[in-house]
């Protein structure tokens, strides 16, 4: 997928009662908000038509359903635009939709002020017909009230933007699994054909044989050229370089093998290793590094998740990476969760410069000890993020925290490493994780929000629950009995 080449439509609501000048007008200042704007939104916001009939409206949300660059529609009502006309269009819209509250003025001009400025500046009661319309239709949207040049009403526009880009990754999702999850897990199961039904997933397995087949052909001249990739991003801080070519070879394959198919994400597990001699770790950090998702023990959703996160993140490749929680620090006080995996944390979250270590990895099928990054995670706040099944819905959990340097050296530990103050608290926030489902896989982000999630939650039509400094467990109970009811009515 092309990120770079993703735009959202501005359509503007008006009608014929007016006037062709103020038409005239409003179309001119649609043009100029919008161009102005793409000067700070994160993606172009493309001007497309003032629509004043349901043709109009209709023509143009049909075109955004099929027009794979765009990646959402922000609609605005400059004068009084009659929702009746909006119906079969937005009843129709398959794309995120957001409706921007504004007006061209900042303030109202004294002097100025006569009915002429009246009937051009109407969006103060034409929004509120339009925002009747989706509300009757029920449709998700995202409302954005404030002046268009305001930072702050621009930033929230950005921030919904990124999130409607993790829908067009979701729609076109594929994730390669290599042999199955890990066995008797729970969690890393899941109804695939809902998960495509609903996210646009497509979740399938390749044999690890045929990954096995395809680094036999990986060639010395490509272990060579990977190499030296590595050396300019990593320390080698290990003598034996041939752990390291190997994890090359991993990775040159599955990376041939994700292109070919056009997957942007992949699991594995360490009980399926059959004609391997190493667990990728350093190769899937440095796929994870180059935008694809990873989940270990054969954990799709967490996979999917990783990419759909990163390419929320800044510049289409955040600082988002798989996660799980492996121990915690319970002296009172000092609490803290330290997140690490025995191989896979993407160094895009690291605080310094990672280093290549080699290590005997005492879990799974391996023949040789595999290479690995290790560092520490760098200072900052944060989400963690877990999507889970239900069974006949999905739920997305959501958790505030506070990432922090490790408060030990752990000089003997030989993986990637994150520490962290969980909200409301470490025991409270685990207490509420636990009791909303959560998993101990997660991806954890430090350029994606919570509001940036909930908005793509809302856009995918799936629950979110979000845990936060205010969050308790007898809230959080209360929360998901009724979320439990008012998702079953939904679905009847």
């Amino acid at each position: 997928m092309d990120m770079k080449a993703k735009e959202f439509w501005f359509v503007v609501g008006s009608q014929f009662l007016y006037g062709p000048e103020v038409l005239e007008t409003v179309a001119q200042r649609a043009a100029e908000m919008a161009a102005e704007l793409t000067k700070v939104l994160p993606y172009p916001l493309i001007y497309k038509v003032t629509a004043k009939t349901n043709k109009e409206i209709t023509d143009v949300l049909k075109e955004a359903n099929y027009d794979d660059n765009c990646a959402g529609i922000v609609a605005w009502c400059h004068t009084f635009s009659p929702s009746k006309m909006w119906i079969n269009g937005l009843a129709n819209l398959q794309k995120p939709y957001c409706h921007l509250a504004t007006q061209y003025n900042v303030e109202i001009p004294n002097e100025e002020i006569d009915m002429d400025f009246m009937n051009l500046n109407q969006a103060a009661h034409g929004d509120r017909e339009h925002g009747f319309i989706a509300a009757r239709l029920r449709m998700p949207r995202k409302v954005i009230a404030g002046h268009w040049t305001d930072k702050t009403v621009q930033k929230r526009l950005g921030d919904w933007m990124k999130a409607a880009i993790g829908v067009a990754v979701s729609k076109e999702m594929k994730v390669m699994r290599f042999g199955d999850n890990m066995r008797e897990v729970a969690v890393t199961e899941g109804d695939k054909v809902e998960v495509q039904t609903k996210l646009g997933w497509q979740v399938n397995t390749w044999a690890v044989g045929d990954l096995v087949k395809e680094m036999n052909a990986v060639t010395e001249a490509e272990i060579d050229a990977m190499v030296e990739v590595y050396k300019a991003s990593y320390d080698i801080a290990t003598d034996n370089m041939d752990a390291i070519r190997y994890q090359a070879r991993e990775e040159i394959a599955m990376k041939k093998m994700l292109d070919a198919e056009g997957c942007k994400a992949f699991s594995n597990t360490f009980q399926d290793l059959y004609g391997m001699e190493q667990l990728p770790g350093l190769a899937s950090q440095h796929l994870m590094a180059q935008g694809y998702g990873y989940g270990g023990e054969g954990d799709w959703k967490v996979s999917a998740m990783t990419a759909i996160l990163k390419a929320m993140g800044e510049n289409g490749n955040g600082a988002s990476a798989f996660m799980e929680d492996y121990t915690y620090n319970l002296v009172p006080g000092a609490e803290y969760s330290l997140g690490a995996h025995m191989l896979e944390v993407c160094p895009s979250v690291a605080a310094g410069r990672p280093r290549i270590e080699t290590h005997h990895l005492g879990i799974g099928m391996n023949e040789k000890d595999p290479a690995r990054l290790v560092f520490e995670g760098r200072e900052g706040d944060a989400i963690v993020v877990s999507l889970i099944d239900m069974g006949g819905r999905l739920r997305l959990i959501v958790q505030d925290i506070h990432c922090v340097k490790p408060i030990l050296p752990m000089p003997n530990l030989p993986v990637a490493r994150v520490m962290w103050q969980a909200e409301p608290s470490l025991t409270t926030g685990v207490e509420c994780w636990i009791t909303a489902g959560g998993a101990h896989h997660t991806v954890l982000s430090y350029d994606v929000s919570a509001g940036q999630m909930k908005d793509w939650a809302n856009m995918m039509d799936i629950e979110f629950v979000h845990i936060t400094k205010d969050t308790t467990v007898e809230g959080l109970e209360k929360e998901l009995f009724y979320n439990d009811i008012a998702w079953k009515l939904k679905n009847l």
